[in-house]
């Protein structure tokens, strides 16, 4: 990974953070690593745990990022959120998936949006 999308995924998980905290979400753990992988953030909403995936990109010529957000990428949330369920000894805790899509256009603010239970864990 190059240094500039290492940048440009660090600042665009800061922001998703600092979005969701003032749209009144709990931030419970950012960047949780475990052996088979990683979650962007894990925050709290009411009394939902919620899973999110950051994705940005600097041109929506392809599509918005949250299109990244495929059926690898959900079944691969999916197994990490089980992995931190069990591990913290909540597996009845009720949760959801969410994506946070960022586009940076140049020289402009950045364009987030949310999308709440953006897929099911059910597969």
């Amino acid at each position: 990974m190059t240094v500039v999308r290492k940048k440009l995924g660090t600042s665009s998980e800061n922001l998703a953070s600092e979005y969701l905290i003032r749209q009144g979400f709990q931030l419970i753990e950012k960047n949780y690593r475990c052996p088979i992988g990683e979650i962007d953030l894990i925050v709290r909403d009411q009394s939902h745990l919620v899973f999110v995936e950051v994705k940005s990109k600097r041109s929506i010529k392809y599509g918005i990022p949250a299109y990244a957000v495929n059926w690898r990428k959900q079944n691969k949330l999916v197994q990490l959120a089980k992995w931190y369920l069990k591990s913290n000894r909540i597996d009845k805790q009720s949760c959801r998936f969410d994506v946070v899509s960022i586009h940076w256009p140049l020289g402009e603010e950045a364009e987030i949006k949310h999308v709440r239970n953006a897929f099911s864990s059910r597969r």
